[in-house]
């Protein structure tokens, strides 16, 4: 007696409803080997992108941070202006506050610090350049990092003359009569208060930026080069619009 064999229906994908099929497989991209796991589908946010928009928020949180430390100085500077006292011989309230003359070097001072701004966008932009970087990533040279550096550089140079030009007007004011001592008038005080802050602060920018033309020559993943410009840049983009605003408090504000 032969023997019978029963084929097995074959197996499919997908029927209509009501006639014993089964029911739609929800297939999720794998990225073609590695497991065959759902965890890269699920995590795919977890890369380079996420971790630089992570890094500009923890910035940007900190650059916060500063912007109402100044706004703090520039609400202590009204305050203080409005100030007054009585004069024992009239019992007159009078105000103490004397404008002071602003050095001329401050405006070219900010001139200097905006083009240091410009120069320090184009070093971003450079580092972020598509065709350069996908050049870094196929390991044919590194062309996005050398044509970024270059303006790092001139950014670093333009700050250390920016410095250079506000030490130079606390040295024109102290030959006006305007010293920072127990002598100085409310105005001068407020003067060094303000811009020696905002030196100091460029100062830390300085740093970051040597720190950041140092790093990038021993990173060897692009994107955290990317990262350390930008970062850099967010900083030094800040400390120019604070620059602006103190800026003007000192010259129209009085």
């Amino acid at each position: 007696m032969p023997a019978t064999f029963t084929h097995s229906p074959a197996e499919t994908e997908r029927k209509e409803p009501g006639i014993g099929g089964k029911p739609p497989l929800d297939r999720r991209p794998t990225g073609g080997g590695g497991g065959g796991g759902d965890d890269n589908w699920r995590n795919e946010r977890r890369g380079p992108r996420e971790l630089l928009h992570r890094i500009r928020f923890f910035v940007f949180f900190g650059l916060a941070g500063d912007m109402m430390f100044f706004v703090m100085l520039v609400v202590l500077f009204f305050a203080r202006q409005a100030g007054m006292h009585m004069d024992p011989r009239t019992h007159e309230q009078i105000g103490d506050w004397h404008p002071v003359v602003l050095p001329p070097i401050l405006y070219l001072n900010t001139a200097v610090l905006l083009l240091s701004s410009l120069t320090m966008e184009f070093a971003r932009r450079n580092i972020f350049r598509e065709v350069d970087v996908l050049e870094e990533w196929l390991g044919l040279g590194h062309p996005a990092l050398q044509k970024t550096l270059p303006w790092i550089a001139a950014t670093l140079a333009l700050g250390g003359l920016f410095l250079a030009g506000q030490w130079t007007a606390w040295r024109q004011l102290t030959a006006q009569g305007f010293a920072f001592d127990r002598s100085a008038t409310p105005a001068s005080y407020f003067f060094y208060l303000i811009t020696g802050l905002h030196a100091g602060h460029l100062l830390v920018g300085l740093v970051a930026l040597i720190a950041c033309i140092v790093s990038t020559g021993f990173l060897r993943r692009v994107e955290l080069r990317q990262i350390a410009v930008d970062a850099s840049a967010w900083y030094w983009h800040a400390m120019g619009i604070a620059w602006l605003v103190l800026f003007g408090v000192l010259a129209v504000g009085q």
